[in-house]
Order: C-alpha cells, then structure tokens, then sequence
C-alpha cells in the first residue's frame, strides 16, 4: 500500500503516525510512503486564501489517488475542503489531537504592546484576534511550523498563533499560551488526521477499520456546520463540536474579515438526531454570516 503525504515535517510525522496505527492493526501489510509536492508548500508568499482556500495542500494528493499513483493519503482535516475530490473518500480518522489555538510565546493577547505584529496564516484566527484587540498589527505567516517558529524566535513578529496539536507532534518544548476554544473557536476538524482513498479501493476495508468514532462523530458535524455557510479558509470561520455521552455541544462563530463584527451559536444536540439536529445551529450561524459580511 503507498501512502501519499507532503512534504513538510509535520505532515511526515502524521503519517509516519498513521502508519505505525495502521501496521499495529495489520502487521503483514506492506507499506511504502511518497512525498507529494503541493500548491501550497510551493508557494509561500502568497496568502492561503489566495490559492483556492481549503484544498490548497490536498488537492494533487486527491489527484495522485485518482490516477492510482498512491493508494491513501494523510492530511490535517482542517486542511481539507468540504466537497472532496470526486472519486475520493474520507475513509478514517484518528482519535482527535489538541484542539486549540495557542500564541507563541506565552503572552496573553491583552498584554501585547499597542501596535505589536502578530502572525497567523488563517483569516479565521487574524478575525479573532482582532476581535479582542484592534490596536494590534496582523501580518501573513506562511511557511511550515519550524519555519513560523524561528521567525517569532527572531523577533520578526511579537507573537503567532498556530494549532497547539502541530507543535506537540513535532516535540514543541518552548513556552505557549492556550487559547480557550469556547472563546477562540477553533477550524473545523483542526486537531484531526484524516486519511482519504479512492472509492471502492481494495484497502478501504482495511484502513476503515483505524477509524475513531468518536472523531468521526466530531469531525462529521464540524465539516457539515462548514458546508451549510459555504465556508472555507478565505472566511472567518470557526467550528468545535464536542462528544459528551450520548450528546454532542457543537458551537460555532462567523466574524467579519477585520473582526469588527462577529456572531457565535452554540447547542447541544443528542447524537441519534445528527446531522438533522444541526439544522438549527446552521440556520442561527447563516443569519450570523449575513449580519457580519
């Protein structure tokens, strides 16, 4: 089996993590992994939203998978858009890492200097940011985490927000502040390793078998709430449902693009009743998302 990921260390360290998960539950499976160069690990001075939004480091994974190159591949699921590759399926998902945002350094939002420069590559964490402080300067962070982190280390910005679960899978040892996720809404299915195939792939019995419900059920609302607002890494979105029991809190936020604007929703739904229960929630967030556009 040939397992497509890009190139980036963190994307190798998801997975060489989903591999080891997949040869623990099928040790006499032959597993070759190849790198798979994308749009976005190209291009790394242009804002993400500016190369298609979501998709921008999945799409010539999906591509590889259609022309039978590769037979899976393994993303971030924030990183990949609502409406799939036709001919591809979101066939597994890990047990959910961390969820949050954090800043790096440790600094709380409130105790940055007036006019300090704060990194992020997501319209969704610039509108939130902004939401809590105006006075501060948001500037584009592209490049791959290690990257991101010498550049705050060396002081060409006063902090970044980044996903907490990248830098605890690369061994992150230096000090960050956790953001609170009910507050700082975190991207629909941020925390999450997907893995995807083609449909009807002679492995999909297999690699459905590494598939966490739990997550899944997570991960199925968040990306469903996204599809209802049409929303995608080019709109400040954010999304986080969590299991509980037999029930499911999901909330969620839609912000104007400066973070002047902003409305959030939230319900907890039985499970039984997905996805139709989370039609309410959808409806209270699609009327947020026309107030604040």
């Amino acid at each position: 089996m040939i397992v497509g990921t890009r190139g980036s260390k963190l994307a190798r360290v998801q997975t060489d993590l989903f591999v080891s998960v997949f040869r623990e539950r099928h040790p006499d499976v032959p597993v070759e992994i190849k790198t798979v160069a994308t749009t976005g690990d190209r291009v790394r001075d242009r804002p993400l939203s500016s190369l298609g939004g979501l998709g921008t480091f999945t799409k010539e994974l999906d591509q590889q998978i259609v022309a039978g190159n590769i037979d899976v591949a393994v993303n971030s699921l924030k990183d990949m858009p609502v409406k799939l590759t036709p001919g591809v399926t979101m066939v597994a998902v890990l047990p959910r890492g961390p969820v949050e945002d954090v800043v790096v350094p440790s600094v709380l939002l409130d105790d940055l200097p007036p006019g300090a420069v704060v990194g992020t590559s997501s319209v969704r964490r610039r509108a939130l940011v902004l939401s809590r402080r105006k006075d501060l300067v948001l500037r584009e962070l592209r490049g791959n985490v290690p990257t991101r982190l010498r550049k705050v280390g060396e002081r060409e910005y006063d902090a970044i927000v980044v996903a907490r679960a990248g830098l605890e899978r690369l061994g992150y040892e230096g000090e960050y502040l956790i953001l609170d996720p009910s507050e700082f809404v975190p991207a629909a299915g941020q925390g999450v390793i997907a893995a995807v195939c083609g449909e009807g792939s002679r492995w999909e019995p297999l690699l459905r078998s590494l598939d966490d419900r739990t997550t899944r059920i997570e991960a199925e609302a968040e990306r469903h709430i996204l599809k209802e607002l049409g929303g995608g890494c080019s709109v400040p979105i954010g999304v986080y449902a969590k299991v509980n029991g037999e029930s499911l809190k999901i909330m969620g936020v839609v912000l104007s693009e400066d973070g002047s604007r902003a409305a959030r929703a939230s319900e907890t739904i039985p499970i039984d009743r997905l996805p139709a229960g989370l039609e309410s929630i959808s409806a209270k967030l699609r009327r947020g998302l026309e107030a604040v556009s």
